[in-house]
């Protein structure tokens, strides 16, 4: 009996350590720093930097419902950042189409990572890692080889397409709207605007998963492929549909990727990858669910973000932080898969 209590004690506190941890590090912070770090311009500053993390996150959520995984987020996330720039600043087409033809193009090109892994059955690891480094090369191609932004000359297919002009359409951000207005393209990486579009975006990802029977029959996917498939499951649609709404999430990161950085920098969403795996395990660990979710993948990275702010404040060299950010997504590992069942 005493043996019995040992375990579900242990597990407990492992189910819930990540929102432990969460707690104390904003303690912590708050004394060692006090106003500084408990002011609201620092806590919309933490919501602005966890946001674009939540986002790829929230992507690799939906692909590993399922038993999927993209290590290929992040690559993609920096393309669709070059095609969001190119068609806002190269060819001036208004932003509500800059936004859908980037979600498109997303979707496309997540073609091939279905074809890899729904048609030849390329393991999706294996698949996703190959498609990093054609994402990378293509991007590059496209883009002519540098960053997209403001006042640069279009690449060299895009000069031709222009009919020779080397100059961009657009020379700014900012452009008329139409209506007597003007709109600024940056602002999607501001706040409240980020903060706004992750908030729609853990809707989005909570409702299919917790709310539909699509949810769960990823869910079903998740716990065992094959009685999923038995019991009338369509496994192939399925995780083809889940594929598309982690392309449609890797665009809009990509997008504000670029909005933040007021650019489409190369490796500009690579670096997000690691951040956005460590949240959705540690996601997957609150409250001893076992399974990832769109709620557990946000605190996850309000963890990461938070733990990053606060020792940037404290002094903490920046070089440090990839270590910190590896050392959280070992615990997150642990906290997901050494209680997950007993033996």
């Amino acid at each position: 009996m005493d043996s019995t209590k040992k375990i579900s004690a242990g597990k407990f506190i492992v189910n819930w350590a990540a929102v432990a941890v969460l707690i104390l590090s904003i303690i912590f912070f708050a004394v060692m720093k006090g106003a500084a770090f408990f002011s609201w311009t620092n806590a919309i500053n933490i919501l602005r930097s966890m946001s674009t993390v939540t986002i790829f996150a929230l992507a690799a959520t939906v692909s590993m419902a399922p038993d999927g995984f993209d290590m290929a987020a992040g690559t993609l996330g920096t393309f669709c950042a070059y095609v969001f720039a190119s068609f806002f600043l190269w060819f001036a087409m208004p932003l509500w189409l800059c936004i859908v033809l980037t979600v498109v193009f997303a979707m496309v090109m997540y073609l091939i990572t279905m074809f890899l892994i729904l048609v030849c059955k390329v393991p999706d690891m294996l698949a996703t890692c190959a498609l990093q480094f054609v994402h990378q090369g293509l991007g590059l191609a496209y883009t002519g080889g540098s960053a997209i932004s403001a006042g640069m000359t279009p690449a060299s297919w895009a000069v031709g397409l222009n009919g020779g002009v080397t100059s961009p359409a657009r020379s700014g951000w900012i452009y008329e709207n139409g209506s007597g207005g003007t709109v600024d393209a940056r602002d999607i990486g501001k706040s409240p605007w980020i903060i706004i579009i992750m908030i729609i975006c853990v809707v989005i990802c909570y409702l299919l998963l917790e709310r539909t029977k699509y949810g769960r029959y990823l869910y079903a996917m998740g716990g065992n492929k094959t009685a999923a498939k038995l019991s009338g499951i369509n496994v192939k649609k399925m995780r083809f549909m889940a594929g598309m709404f982690a392309a449609l999430f890797i665009a809009v990161g990509g997008i504000v990727v670029c909005s933040r950085n007021s650019a489409a920098q190369i490796n500009g969403s690579d670096s997000y990858l690691m951040s956005s795996l460590a949240a959705v395990f540690i996601g997957r660990s609150i409250g001893g669910r076992e399974k990832y979710n769109a709620i557990g993948t946000t605190i996850g990275a309000l963890l990461i973000t938070v733990l990053e702010n606060g020792m940037t404040m404290c002094g903490v060299v920046y070089y440090i932080l990839p270590a910190v950010k590896g050392a959280v997504l070992c615990l997150a590992l642990v906290a997901a898969y050494a209680t997950s069942k007993e033996d």
